[in-house]
């Protein structure tokens, strides 16, 4: 006879699996006015940060003006922390609407006061 399962087995809702999904990490790349705009969204930590480093590194090499459109991304630590740091210190990175948790990371460490942020991506290709 196979085991039962218990009663405090839980079944993911379709509901929970959708709200769940935005955690994980997007990637999205494009360019805007001679920038390379990249828009992350989810959560971003040792374990899932790779897209978001090979996709920042990449348009460093290939482009002046580097865009980071930061509002939906949900979640960030210090691996995310110092790849910004990275990019930064290879070329011109911008930071594009960080979430509230990014900008309370980015407060809470000093690292608002060196990288450039704007509230539009018009903001900051145009400066």
């Amino acid at each position: 006879m196979p085991p039962r399962a218990s009663s405090s087995s839980a079944t993911l809702v379709p509901e929970q699996v959708t709200a769940h999904a935005s955690y994980r990490p997007e990637v999205r790349q494009y360019e805007h006015r001679g920038a390379c705009v990249i828009a992350a969204a989810g959560e971003y930590d040792v374990a899932s940060i790779t897209a978001l480093s090979e996709a920042l590194h990449s348009a460093a090499k290939q482009y002046p003006k580097v865009i980071l459109q930061a509002s939906d991304i949900t979640f960030a630590d210090s691996t995310f922390l110092n790849l910004l740091l990275l990019t930064h210190q290879a070329g011109t990175l911008r930071l594009v609407a960080p979430s509230a948790q990014v900008r309370r990371l980015l407060e809470v460490t000093g690292v608002d006061s060196i990288l450039e942020i704007r509230q539009t991506i018009e903001d900051a290709t145009a400066s």
